[in-house]
Order: structure tokens, then C-alpha cells, then sequence
């Protein structure tokens, strides 16, 4: 079949219609003659067929977005029959996905970092990874500008994560070495991570809780995790252990030690004990004290260093936002090494 191409340059858009960046992308026009044994098939399957070498799911969003056209026609329609020698021009951009690995200039806080790894204090508000919504703009953007090797390596070192919205403490890999050994270790939860959490309600009870109730997809609420039995519901095993640090007449400060890393872990455990975060408007909590994400924070990091062997620990300073919480709240801590609360 007979085809014609040319680079062009277009800017880069939302599947919205919206532009997501003021740079330019290079994109490939193609100039289609559809062939008589494609007389009478769709536009998205005479697509598909004229330029085999992207997804149908890839060539169905240039549909939508209005970049094929049929004799110079925009074909949104991907039912629209199509008829031999008809000129089909078709406008191959990249799409957000393929644009997310980029490096970016992201402000985030290195507190360790050598050969092999690199240990941050992820600001609450910065997505971790690439993904629906955020295909821009995270820390694995900000850590392939950091270090130019990190693009060789999968995801770009990350082996966990923390959500959009808690702050806190990551190890992240510099080398495949280090990156399947701290893996492997996570998997054998040899890796501790502690948080520290302000819940609303005034704690009642042992001061020291662990739960350990498995954690799946809220039957009720897609968008949500919650506590599922096994018998009835999808799930995986999750447990964490609860510390209570300091009580006030309307919220509590806990210290959580993870054993499992399920999806909103701490945040679904503390709502079933009743104390759902301060801001943390999914699982019951409300903006209240100054805050209004959920009141959740990475303090403590230890585990084995992937190549050498060392025992490492890290422990990092409350943010701004959290400390101001706990000082509306009238709580408290101490911790090692002088680090207490402002």
C-alpha cells in the first residue's frame, strides 16, 4: 500500500483536549491509501492494519482526539466504513505515557546517598511514578534529572512507594545490584518502615495495638481500600503495629510500624480503629489543625545496606504543616538523636 510520511511539530495534548505542555513534540504525519482488500472495513481496523507497528489502543486515541482524517474529513467514528482509494491521513504524536519518562527539575530532599542508593524525604504533594492523571511532574521524573544512570535501571530505582500525599522517607536504587537486593529484602520485609500519624478521637485503650486484618479493594467504593474478609473478598494480608505516643481530648499522635506495604495500609488500619487522619478525607478524617492531606509521615528507615552489608538508619524531621498540627492538637514526642517535635 502506498504511504507517505512527514515530521512535523504539534503540541503535546491531554486525551481532555487540554494542553498539558507549553514545549513542542515531534510527531510523524502519514498520508494512507486504503487498499481494495480493506474495501469496507472500519476506519480502526483499516488503522490497525495500515500501520501495524502501533497498538489499536494507541491508534484509538489518535481517533478520539481528532488526529486521523478521511478524505479530509476528521473520522472521530471508529465504525465509519471505509472505501478503496480513500486517502487517509493519520498524525502519530506521542501520547502522554510515552512521554512520562523524561527528566524534570523536582524539589525533593536527599538525605543519603552513594554508589548503589540514594535515601529522600519525599514533600507531601509529589506523586512517586508516572501513572493516569500524573503522567508528569513525580519523583521518578525528578530522579532521572538527578542522576542520568537512573534511566537504566526499572523505574528508575523506585522499589516502593509512598502516597501522593504522605511525606516522608524512600530508598530508591542506583544500580540493578542494589535494586534486587532491596527488592528481595522488602519482600522479606527486612526493610522497617515507621510513621508517624495523627488520628481524630481521643485514643482509649492499650497503648500498643496491632491489627491484622487483611486489606482489599472496598466492595462498596471501587476508589477506596478497606478491611475484607478473606472468605467473602479479594484481598491480601496486611498488619500493623500501633504505638500510641501522646493523647488529647479530640485526636491522638501513633507511631506505625509497617509489616506489610498493601495500598493505603496505615490509613484503612487507623479509620477501623476509629481514628481516622486529620485530612484524610477517603477514609473518614476531615482537614482540621492546619492540615488537609492526611496526617501521615515516614520518619524511620532502616535496613541493610543492598551491597555492603551496613546496618543503616534514617529518621527525618516532621514537615511544617504536620508539626503545626501537633502543636493546635497540643501533642508531643521525643524521639533518638533529638528528634522531637518543633
Amino acid at each position: 500500500m502506498k504511504q507517505t510520511g512527514a515530521i512535523i511539530s504539534i503540541p503535546l495534548w491531554s486525551a481532555h483536549g487540554e494542553e498539558s505542555d507549553d514545549l513542542s513534540v515531534e510527531a510523524e504525519e502519514r498520508q494512507l491509501r486504503v487498499p481494495v482488500e480493506l474495501h469496507g472495513e472500519r476506519v480502526d481496523r483499516a488503522l490497525a492494519l495500515m500501520v501495524p507497528e502501533f497498538s489499536r489502543s494507541y491508534l484509538q486515541q489518535l481517533l478520539e482526539g481528532g488526529l486521523v482524517s478521511l478524505n479530509g474529513q476528521l473520522s472521530e467514528k471508529a465504525s465509519r466504513r471505509v472505501k478503496v482509494g480513500d486517502l487517509m491521513c493519520v498524525t502519530l504524536r506521542p501520547t502522554q505515557q510515552s512521554q512520562a519518562f523524561q527528566p524534570q527539575d523536582i524539589a525533593f530532599e536527599v538525605v543519603h546517598e552513594d554508589a548503589h542508593v540514594l535515601v529522600v524525604n519525599k514533600p507531601a504533594g509529589l506523586v512517586v511514578h508516572p501513572a493516569p492523571g500524573h503522567w508528569s511532574g513525580t519523583l521518578l521524573n525528578g530522579l532521572l534529572a538527578f542522576d542520568k544512570r537512573s534511566a537504566l535501571i526499572p523505574r528508575a530505582g523506585i522499589v516502593h512507594r509512598l502516597d501522593k500525599d504522605t511525606s516522608g522517607l524512600m530508598v530508591v536504587a542506583r544500580s540493578r545490584q542494589a535494586m534486587d537486593a532491596l527488592v528481595s529484602a522488602i519482600a522479606a520485609r527486612e526493610v522497617s518502615r515507621q510513621y508517624l500519624a495523627i488520628g481524630h478521637h481521643r485514643w482509649v485503650g492499650s497503648a500498643a495495638v496491632t491489627v491484622d486484618h487483611a486489606i482489599g479493594r472496598d466492595p462498596r467504593n471501587r476508589l477506596r481500600m478497606a478491611v475484607v474478609d478473606l472468605q467473602k473478598t479479594q484481598g491480601k494480608a496486611a498488619r500493623t503495629d500501633f504505638h500510641l505516643l501522646d493523647n488529647a481530648s479530640d485526636s491522638c499522635l501513633v507511631q506505625c510500624v509497617l509489616h506489610t506495604g498493601r495500598t493505603h495500609q496505615i490509613r484503612v488500619h487507623m479509620a477501623s480503629l476509629g481514628h481516622p487522619l486529620l485530612g484524610d478525607l477517603v477514609y473518614g478524617g476531615r482537614p482540621d489543625a492546619g492540615i488537609v492531606r492526611q496526617a501521615l509521615h515516614a520518619f524511620r528507615l532502616a535496613f541493610r545496606h543492598p551491597v555492603t552489608g551496613t546496618e543503616l538508619l534514617f529518621e527525618s524531621r516532621v514537615p511544617g504543616d504536620f508539626g503545626e498540627a501537633l502543636t493546635a492538637r497540643s501533642l508531643s514526642y521525643n524521639l533518638p538523636d533529638g528528634l522531637a517535635s518543633p
